[in-house]
C-alpha cells in the first residue's frame, strides 16, 4: 500500500505494512519549563531517523491530554536498522541534549522483537456495532 506522492499530506505519512522486526514504544514526561528544549532536541532527530535505511516508521507525539507528556513509537526492519539508528550521530546528539538539559520526570520504554505481524483495522466493526445497537434498541 504505497501512498502516491500527490496524496501525501506531511512528512509524517508512512506505511506500516512492510515487515517490522523491532518496535520501540516509549513515554516521557517533562516539566513545562523543559518542554521546548525537549521538542527542539527531538524534532531534528525524528526527521533524521525517518530517512535512515530500514526505518519503517518513527513518530514522536505530544500527548493530547497532557502537554508535558510525549509518546514515541518506532518501527525498524531488523536489528541492523535499529543499531544503525542507535549509533547515528543525530540520535546521540539528541540524547546528549536531552540528558544534559531536560529533567525527565518519568520515562518508560519497551523494545519489542516482533515475531508475527497482522494488519489491524477495526473500522469494519462500526457497521456491526451500529446494527447490533439498532437490534438492541427495538
Amino acid at each position: 500500500m504505497n501512498t502516491p506522492a500527490r496524496l501525501r499530506f506531511s512528512s509524517a505519512d508512512h506505511n506500516k505494512l512492510p515487515a517490522t522486526g523491532i518496535v520501540v514504544s516509549a513515554y516521557y514526561r517533562v516539566p513545562p519549563e523543559d518542554r521546548q528544549t525537549f521538542i527542539d532536541a527531538v524534532v531534528p532527530e525524528m526527521a533524521a531517523a525517518r530517512a535512515l535505511p530500514g526505518c519503517i516508521y518513527y513518530a514522536f507525539a505530544q500527548d493530547l491530554a497532557d502537554a508535558n507528556a510525549f509518546h514515541l513509537v518506532e518501527g525498524w526492519q531488523d536489528e541492523a536498522a535499529y543499531q544503525r539508528h542507535e549509533n547515528a550521530t543525530t540520535f546521540l546528539q539528541a540524547l546528549a541534549t536531552v540528558v544534559n538539559n531536560v529533567r525527565i520526570l518519568h520515562r518508560q520504554g519497551v523494545r519489542y522483537d516482533v515475531a508475527l505481524q497482522h494488519v489491524d483495522d477495526p473500522r469494519g466493526k462500526v457497521a456491526c456495532v451500529a446494527g447490533a445497537l439498532s437490534d438492541f434498541q427495538q
